[in-house]
């Protein structure tokens, strides 16, 4: 994790946060003892102070759950200006188990108190006092630290909607441009110009498949997810373009069960991942090039045997970049590479 300068305290983002409900206690323990008149003595500012932290902790966790939009920005709850009925019912859950968290706490903390000091269980009637009178101010108190739990997290979602949004126009302007490899189109062409002299039934296929895929980016490069039963009919697709030009060299196995096409998956991931394979690695028909395509979990992987080309393509690996990026703001999570036996393995994460 980075620091992000001084307003999370030049720490790290998840440390930040705690160190400011640490500091927020400190200051308002002696504040609310001045509001209540009780006396400013470490008898009242460290129990009032564990009281406030574990309270600010506890709730914060149970925003956590409750408002998943924090984690998934995909899902209907992180649309800016959209409340539906389950949204409003999540917030009235939250405000309802926030106020018991509080109760709770201050029951637990006096109760322990009067054990400490001697004084045995406290009397019950003085005991529900107490707590009323806790309840209502924490009601009070609860209204003015809504955005630490709430606004907060609905404006960072925000955020990171509108820079997904930025990232898929910066993708649909270089989608036609990039994702189909110019050379692969002029190849194309070539031996589509070799096969109407020679085959035309096999050319007409070959327009056929050509037209599909292109019409798979044009209708697909502006989605966020799509389906990953299309993406496999667009990388087969895709890949019997090569088929025909190559003779045998490169190998495509494809090995998903039905259960796995629910998932959801970035359009135009795999393709770009196939091409790499293709692009980077030396083919022959006693030496082809096997490119597997498989379920690991939540992730889909691109696997391929790698044979080094004696003439090697730079690689910029700025295709695999602008993918990580894409995923990482669709799923929160990241593409996994390695090299592992000869083989060169990419997972894509899937959504559901």
């Amino acid at each position: 994790m980075k620091s992000r300068g001084i307003k999370d305290l030049y720490l790290p983002k998840g440390v930040a946060l705690h160190v400011k409900f640490m500091l927020f206690c400190v200051l308002f323990s002696p504040l609310w003892g001045l509001i209540i008149g009780a006396d400013i003595n470490w008898r009242y500012l460290l129990p009032t102070f564990l009281i406030m932290l574990v309270d600010m902790e506890v709730i914060y966790l149970l925003s956590k759950k409750i408002f998943i939009f924090e984690y998934d920005i995909t899902s209907k709850y992180s649309v800016p200006g959209k409340f539906t009925r389950d949204y409003l019912f999540r917030l009235l859950l939250f405000y309802v188990l926030a106020l018991a968290v509080i109760t709770l706490v201050f029951a637990v903390f006096v109760v322990l108190s009067n054990l400490i000091r001697g004084n045995g269980f406290p009397d019950f009637l003085w005991l529900v006092h107490e707590l009323k009178g806790s309840f209502i101010a924490s009601a009070i108190a609860f209204l003015f630290v809504t955005p630490v739990f709430f606004f907060i997290p609905w404006q960072e979602s925000m955020k990171r909607e509108y820079a997904l949004r930025e990232q898929n126009l910066i993708f649909q302007n270089e989608t036609l441009k990039n994702q189909v490899n110019p050379h692969f189109l002029f190849n194309s062409l070539n031996t589509l110009s070799s096969l109407v002299n020679t085959e035309v039934a096999v050319a007409g296929q070959f327009i056929a498949k050509l037209s599909v895929i292109y019409r798979y980016i044009l209708d697909n490069s502006s989605k966020q997810t799509v389906s990953l039963n299309e993406e496999i009919s667009f990388i087969r697709d895709y890949y019997y373009l090569h088929q025909i030009r190559n003779e045998g060299k490169i190998k495509l196995e494809i090995d998903i069960n039905s259960d796995g096409y629910s998932y959801k998956i970035i359009p135009i991931s795999l393709q770009l991942l196939v091409e790499n394979a293709i692009k980077h690695n030396m083919a022959t028909q006693d030496k082809p090039l096997t490119i597997n395509v498989y379920l690991e979990g939540k992730y889909v992987v691109i696997k391929n045997n790698i044979r080094k080309m004696a003439t090697q393509v730079v690689s910029t690996k700025i295709g695999l970049k602008n993918l990580n990026e894409r995923v990482r703001l669709v799923t929160g999570k990241e593409i996994i590479v390695t090299e592992q036996e000869g083989n060169f393995i990419v997972k894509v994460p899937l959504t559901a």
